[in-house]
């Protein structure tokens, strides 16, 4: 399945058939409950957790306000390092540098450490139509790239998957993209986990060329910080001659000391460690004294990418989305993730944090873009564990706002029926005979009214008294 997500279904048309599988909500169920209540452990080991997460909130919105400056300094920092930054205004201007520089080196395939930035572009689709091959080296997303699938989740992009339809994938789709799955493979994780290891070895040893995201790119040094918890992106970042990042222009924190927030609260946020196993840092490029190349890639290219964030940017309400870690804690806690899955919001980045990211980056005209705001119960969870106290609901209250303002056949509807109840609130004898009428009519009223199943296909409408409260108050009230 392609990893582009324009032309799906709306969210309630997607969320409905995912509701009724029963193996994928067993899935999700079991393994977001596992994870958040590691998290909520891991996080109450610190006291000082409320000002670490104010102060993640506070250096992302201060780099936000003064984003251009600090971009300008990383750029020049990371020339000074060797490196070469790109701009790229959207996904086709960052596919075409990426696959220009791929095609510059003369290598028909590439290794990839987790980049949500690049699944946003369709990055492996515009490689794949120039013949370059692109290898996914995460274990998720290796499990989602054999079994021709979408990423579900943020943190663990396979977590509709289990144990058992792994190893049924990496039985029968390992041999097609390399080393194949060893004989006998069950579903054990020791065993799955050592199947993709040996999958990927030869790749990680045969790669001329890595692609990476980054989770954080500081401007005073103009070095790329990647986080993860298998060491395939040491891998990927380290034994490649060229290494190409392509990055969101939000992910930039102005000093090295910022760090030091985020390496608290993100790992603990998405995988319950107090620290994780890999920090990568590079910084461009390194030559030796006399010359010659030192360790890691010879050669540093940064793909700096918009695509929608600047227009989000200039949104005082919705910029708040640009402060993501893309930690997950939101989709491990939310009621409707939980249940439709993350295929339903038709992105790259599903859950809370999808419904209004996306929206922002893309716009709301199509049909699933302008759903998503509404693929929320408003509970609040999400802001509740948000390491950087990005007020979700705030902002999908505030997008609903901007859906209805677009029109359209339900809210014309809804609009024409809320000016005509203004009307008659406003006007007390014509809601005095409007009760009257309803009350004495009551009989002949349908259970389920033309128009309303949305409403009455889950709830019972309240049955009308034989007397409105203002008659009855009138005659017992005198």
């Amino acid at each position: 399945m392609s990893g582009t997500y324009l032309g799906m279904p709306s969210f309630p048309t997607a969320a409905k058939d995912a509701v009724h599988n029963v193996t994928l909500r067993a899935n999700l169920r079991h393994a977001t409950h596992t994870i958040r209540d590691k998290r909520a452990k891991a996080v109450a080991e610190l006291e000082d957790w409320a000002e670490l997460r104010e102060a993640g909130k506070q250096i992302k919105n201060h780099t936000l306000r003064h984003l251009d400056r600090y971009l300008e300094q990383l750029e020049s920092a990371v020339t000074a390092a060797g490196g070469t930054v790109h701009w790229a205004a959207d996904a086709e201007e960052a596919n075409r540098i990426v696959t220009g520089l791929v095609k510059a080196t003369g290598e028909r395939e590439v290794v990839k450490v987790k980049s949500m930035a690049t699944q946003e572009i369709g990055l492996n689709e515009a490689l794949e139509a120039e013949g370059i091959a692109a290898y996914e080296t995460d274990l998720a997303e290796l499990i989602v790239q054999l079994g021709d699938d979408r990423p579900s989740h943020i943190l663990v992009p396979a977590i509709h998957r289990n144990r058992g339809e792994i190893r049924d994938i990496f039985r029968k789709e390992m041999a097609a993209w390399g080393r194949a799955a060893p004989d006998g493979l069950t579903d054990t994780p020791a065993e799955l986990a050592e199947a993709a290891r040996l999958h990927l070895r030869e790749k990680f040893l045969r790669a001329k060329v890595g692609i990476s995201g980054a989770n954080f790119m500081v401007a005073e040094t103009g070095t790329l910080v990647v986080f993860e918890s298998e060491g395939n992106g040491r891998m990927c970042l380290t034994l490649p001659e060229t290494l190409i990042s392509v990055v969101g222009i939000e992910k930039v924190v102005p000093t090295w000391r910022d760090l030091e927030v985020f390496l608290q609260t993100l790992p603990r946020s998405s995988t319950a460690e107090r620290m994780n196993p890999y920090n990568s840092m590079w910084t461009g490029t390194t030559t030796t004294a006399d010359g010659r190349t030192g360790d890691g890639p010879q050669n540093f290219h940064l793909v700096l990418l918009d695509n929608g964030r600047t227009g989000t940017l200039a949104d005082e309400v919705g910029r708040q989305a640009l402060r993501c870690i893309r930690c997950s804690a939101c989709l491990n806690v939310c009621p409707v993730y939980e249940r439709a899955g993350g295929h339903a919001y038709g992105s790259v980045y599903p859950g809370p944090i999808g419904a209004i990211l996306s929206p922002q980056l893309r716009g709301i005209q199509s049909e699933i873009d302008a759903s998503l705001p509404y693929a929320s119960s408003l509970c609040g969870a999400c802001y509740e564990v948000c390491p950087v106290a990005i007020d979700i609901p705030e902002v999908l209250v505030h997008l609903r706002e901007s859906v209805a303002d677009r029109g359209g056949k339900g809210h014309r509807l809804e609009k024409a029926a809320i000016k005509a109840a203004g009307w008659v609130l406003n006007h007390p004898g014509a809601l005095a005979a409007g009760e009257r009428l309803a009350s004495k009519t009551r009989r002949l009223h349908p259970a389920r009214p033309p128009g309303a199943g949305a409403w009455t296909d889950s709830r019972d409408l309240p049955e009308l008294p034989a007397e409105s409260f203002r008659d009855w108050w009138k005659k017992n009230r005198r």
